[in-house]
């Protein structure tokens, strides 16, 4: 597997390929060990934030929960995990309705 295959997004790719140019510089330090910090608590916040977790009951079609069976299956993940990240998809935008 090249590298390329790893890489998700062209932003990504670009990130990599400043990185191998040298455009990036470690932050040493001081200013290093705010930043560390820093990145520290947001990623701890983030963690506490998405971990909160609360249970709903939702009546569907019979039909559509089948289908959205049939989909997870053929992914690998378990179907409630599929109806969540569709969810969590719309909630944040990045799913709009079709009118």
């Amino acid at each position: 597997m090249s590298k390329k295959d790893r890489i998700e997004t062209d932003e990504e790719m670009a990130m990599i390929e400043a990185v191998e140019r040298g455009e990036f510089v470690p932050v040493k330090g001081e200013e290093g060990e705010k930043l560390k910090q820093s990145l520290a608590k947001a990623a701890k916040n983030t963690i506490a934030r998405m971990s909160k977790r609360k249970a709903i009951s939702i009546r569907l079609i019979e039909d559509d929960i089948e289908r959205i069976k049939a989909i997870a299956l053929s992914e690998g993940i378990p179907y409630q995990t599929l109806i969540g990240q569709i969810i969590h998809q719309y909630a944040r935008g990045e799913l709009k309705r079709v009118s």
